[in-house]
């Protein structure tokens, strides 16, 4: 048996990749990488927000998984579209990783708490929103591009510091630039942060889909995407939606349990929802979907409403 694994070019991507491979060779299957440019890859002069959230960073492989052309397609989860089409599926999760967002600089003094104003940089709305929001002092400048990309933009002085996953900078050996890692109160991740995805067409054969969970999937992760991801759904957001979603597991009796916090906040910061539910593992989606209700109940739909009009 030989799987094929698509993945984007960028040294994270890649990463994750050899990542997957790793854990698929030490059971002796054969597998082959191959390297897939995504339209979010190749567009660097505009905000997510304003080429689309919809397949930026995952139409390609898509593609490629129907035609056959590669088994599976490696994605950090959270940047995935809120619903796949009706051929392909996700069939593995990654045990996660810390899903702090973190201050990286080459000035290690650097806290948004001081008071001191300096520029960050970020492409995420939610992280600009949120700046807005609880750091108003804070200049920011739109950054996008892959890690190393963006890093030599701060070398440059492009900004004074960067707002990243804390993954993916740990992932890349860049944790000696953490300068402040953010409190998760405040700056909520967003739904899948710290997860790798693996994506694959409905007809790929039972027996490679049966493999790739048995040797790459973590149950708990698992069932805290699924919460994440109804959520994300019933909420109908992707890259260019300031959405945010966290599930936590934990033993509860012997039994399985998912605590979530989730919410929105609008593009300026100036309105926030925050929601938080807890429910059996068992009910992962429907704790999801509950969450997206309170939240659009409580003001996130006119918030929705001003963000859609904004973008269009």
């Amino acid at each position: 048996m030989k799987i094929k694994i698509g993945t984007r070019g960028s040294k994270l991507a890649l990463w994750q990749a050899y990542y997957i491979e790793d854990k698929l060779k030490a059971d002796g299957i054969e597998t082959e990488i191959v390297i897939i440019e995504t339209k979010g890859d190749k567009i660097l002069d505009r905000a997510l927000s304003k080429i689309g959230s919809k397949g930026v960073f995952t139409e390609e492989l898509e593609d490629q998984l129907r035609s056959g052309e590669i088994d599976i397609a490696v994605h950090s989860a959270k940047d995935l579209q809120s619903e796949l089409a009706d051929d392909l599926e996700l069939i593995a999760f990654t045990e996660r990783e810390k899903i702090a967002d973190v201050l990286v600089s080459f000035n290690k003094n650097l806290s948004l708490g001081s008071g001191e104003s300096f520029v960050v940089g970020t492409s995420s709305t939610r992280r600009v929103a949120m700046l807005r929001h609880y750091y108003p002092h804070i200049k920011i400048v739109d950054m996008r591009g892959n890690l190393q990309t963006r890093l030599r933009k701060l070398e440059e002085g492009q900004c004074d510091a960067l707002l990243l996953a804390y993954a993916g900078v740990h992932r890349m050996g860049y944790h000696e630039m953490i300068a402040q890692e953010l409190l998760t109160t405040q700056f909520t991740p967003p739904v899948g942060q710290g997860c790798v995805a693996i994506e694959a067409a409905k007809s790929l054969s039972e027996e490679k889909r049966a493999a790739i969970r048995n040797l790459i999937n973590d149950d708990v992760t698992e069932k805290c995407l699924i919460a994440e991801r109804a959520y994300l759904r019933k909420l109908q957001g992707g890259c260019s939606i300031p959405s945010f979603g966290w599930c936590v597991a934990e033993e509860k009796n012997g039994e399985l349990a998912l605590n979530m916090t989730s919410g929105i906040i609008s593009l300026d910061g100036k309105m926030i929802v925050k929601k938080n539910e807890s429910k059996s593992a068992a009910e992962a989606e429907q704790l999801g979907e509950t969450l997206a209700e309170k939240v659009l109940r409580s003001g996130g739909a006119e918030i929705l409403e001003g963000i859609r009009n904004n973008i269009s």
